[in-house]
């Protein structure tokens, strides 16, 4: 049965809410109603930071994370060590790593994952910049800190192909992340112990 609403102006804004991930119409129009309790500047300064957030947010040209400027705060960090790079899906896994405070390098962020029954293919992810950034740049070491799902491990060894005609030690997270786990959803201990414990990405493919 479908819900029904005392004015259009409020469906609307919960369809529109209950389109985002994990909100249904229950939330939404939670979520609604008590924009509505709120004052009106709280509900505009609310808008407002969707808006600038959508229009003004860049990617850093270096390693594609999320800032505000040209270059991210990470990679501009002369304290960090820019021939170790860490290579992950999204912007949620450098959050989730930087909180464990257990490294010390510079991130390459991917955009996904290659996952043919989504679409996605090599060429829809930032790999070919990372190559780019080996061959160029001196790096010393890449690190693959992707989910140790299906799709993870197929990227993992694509880039590991990619990359195995350069002189760069590549390795792989240890397997405290547990098979089928994604990174974003590790705890911070078990997630910094698996960067400080990683391992060859060669060994890890050998039977």
């Amino acid at each position: 049965m479908n819900q029904k609403y005392p004015s259009v102006l409020l469906e609307n804004a919960v369809n529109e809410l209950s389109s985002l991930p994990g909100i249904g119409r229950k939330t939404a129009l939670r979520l609604a109603l008590y924009m509505l309790r709120r004052d009106q500047g709280y509900t505009e300064n609310f808008a407002s930071s969707l808006l600038s957030l959508r229009r003004d947010v860049k990617y850093c040209r270096v390693c594609h994370n999320i800032c505000d400027y040209e270059i991210c705060s990470i990679c501009a960090d002369p304290n960090r060590d820019a021939s170790t790079v860490c290579v992950v899906e999204n912007i949620k896994e450098v959050m989730a790593i930087e909180n464990t405070g257990q490294f010390r390098g510079v991130y390459h962020v991917l955009g996904g994952i290659i996952s043919p029954m989504d679409g996605i293919g090599p060429g829809d992810l930032e790999i070919d910049s990372l190559i780019q950034r080996v061959a160029n740049e001196e790096v010393k070491e890449v690190i693959l800190a992707l989910s140790t799902t299906m799709e993870g491990d197929t990227t993992n060894f694509f880039i590991y192909r990619k990359l195995s005609p350069y002189d760069v030690r590549i390795s792989v997270i240890a397997r405290g992340v547990s098979i089928g786990d994604e990174i974003e959803y590790a705890d911070e201990i078990t997630l910094g112990r698996s960067i400080v414990n990683r391992t060859s990405f060669n060994d890890s493919i050998k039977i």
